[in-house]
Parts: C-alpha cells; structure tokens; sequence
C-alpha cells in the first residue's frame, strides 16, 4: 500500500511541478495576467510549486525504506525521474498542442524505462 501512495502523491507533486515550471508559457496568454509581467508569473508559479511540495515531501517520507517505505533513495529518484516525464508528456499534449514528440523522445523514454527496471532488479 505504502508503494501505491508513494507513485501517488508523486503523479499529483509532479503535476503541480510541471504546471508551476511550464504553465506560466500559456499564463501570459490569460486577460489580465499578461500585464503583471516577468515578477508576477514567478510569484504565480512560486505559489503552485508549494503544493508541489506539500504532496512530494509525503511522497518521499512514505516511500523512503529510512523511513519505513519501500523504496530505497535510488529507487525513489529514478521512479520520481520517469513520472515526472510522464507528466510532462500528458501536459505537454493537453496543453502544448503545436509541439510534437518524435521517435528520438520515444526512444529515450524508453532508456528511462529500462533505467528504472535496472534500478529495481538490483
């Protein structure tokens, strides 16, 4: 159970992380917003990456065998590394229409992939 909420709060912390990193691309496009300029995007993005936060230190707490979890620091990393890509992806498609992915992003996806089976198998 501990690694199913771990994956979890990982998927909703990097939701929130790639929104705050990304989001503020298409945040200027918004009425009103756009006039706050540079300082107010990062005051915006700033304030979403809290709740980054507030799922990701859980995530970690829970998932960390230091702390009880199953995984250990390694594992942890590379699991966050390829959920963060995945995030990335889905938000990129939702929101990023005109950029395209191309077989060289599969395949290295795919080594991401194959990383995180080497980290577990040991």
């Amino acid at each position: 159970m501990k690694s199913l909420t771990t994956i979890l709060l990982l998927v909703l912390s990097n939701a929130f992380m790639t929104l705050a990193w990304y989001g503020h691309l298409k945040f200027g496009e918004w009425k009103g917003i756009a006039k706050w300029g540079l300082f107010g995007l990062i005051v915006i993005s700033w304030g979403i990456a809290f709740f980054e936060y507030c799922f990701q230190v859980p995530a970690n707490r829970i998932g960390f065998s230091g702390t009880g979890g199953p995984f250990s620091l390694v594992q942890l990393k590379v699991l966050q590394e390829v959920i963060t890509l995945v995030v990335f992806v889905v938000f990129s498609v939702i929101f990023f229409k005109n950029e395209t992915f191309s077989s060289n992003h599969l395949i290295g996806f795919i080594f991401l992939v194959l990383a995180v089976y080497f980290i577990f198998k040991g």
